[in-house]
Order: structure tokens, then C-alpha cells, then sequence
């Protein structure tokens, strides 16, 4: 059951993050959006606790997704944490170890499957 599943989902591109957003809330995915990191930080802060957080690895304003999965791993230690990229893994930082990579681009599908696995 998707709608068990509650999702922070932070993307920069306001099309890209209305788009999927919508289309996973109508899947019954329970998401909530943000456009970078210091808002992903600040709905955490509050009394929002999430199931997954799903972010690019490049942010704007100062915190990469990167940073934001240590802030994640604090904060929200049951949250798993995926990262995106239209880079190639190898082309990137050192990625945690506890966070899941998904590549751009990437099917909605492809998206949800991970999203819910358990």
C-alpha cells in the first residue's frame, strides 16, 4: 500500500517538482514538496516525520542533497534517503552509505518502485 508512505520530496525545478508531485499523490503516495534543502530542514523540524526523503544531489542556495542526507540521518533516523543526478555516480561526490541512488532520468515508475520498497 502506497498511501501508508509519507514522502519529502526536494527539487529545485518548480515544474519538475509540481509534476511529480502531483502524479505521486495520485498514486496515493502521501508527498510533501520543498525547493531546497533549508526548507526540506525546516519542515523536519517540525513535527513532520517522513518515510522517505527524495532529493537531487545538486541544490540551490547553499546545501547539496548530499548534506542534506546527514541532517536527515539526524534528524529523521527511520527516513530512507534517495538521491538523484543527471551526473553518473562516478562523476559525483562519495554518496553516504545509507543513502540510495536513483540516476536522471528516470521513469515515474522507476520513481515509485523505489519509493515504496520496503
Amino acid at each position: 500500500m502506497t498511501d501508508s508512505i509519507r514522502v519529502l520530496m526536494v527539487e529545485d525545478q518548480e515544474d519538475l517538482r509540481d509534476m511529480i508531485g502531483l502524479a505521486l499523490q495520485d498514486m496515493g503516495i502521501n508527498v510533501d514538496t520543498t525547493a531546497d534543502g533549508h526548507e526540506a530542514l525546516a519542515m523536519m523540524a517540525g513535527e513532520h516525520r517522513y518515510d522517505v526523503v527524495f532529493s537531487d544531489v545538486s541544490m540551490p542556495n547553499g546545501m547539496s542533497g548530499i548534506e542534506l542526507s546527514e541532517h536527515v540521518a539526524r534528524t529523521q533516523p527511520g527516513a530512507r534517503m534517495i538521491l538523484s543526478s543527471g551526473y553518473a555516480r562516478s562523476q559525483l561526490p562519495p554518496l553516504p552509505g545509507h543513502v540510495e541512488f536513483l540516476p536522471k532520468p528516470y521513469r515515474l515508475r522507476q520513481l515509485v518502485e523505489l519509493l515504496t520498497a520496503r
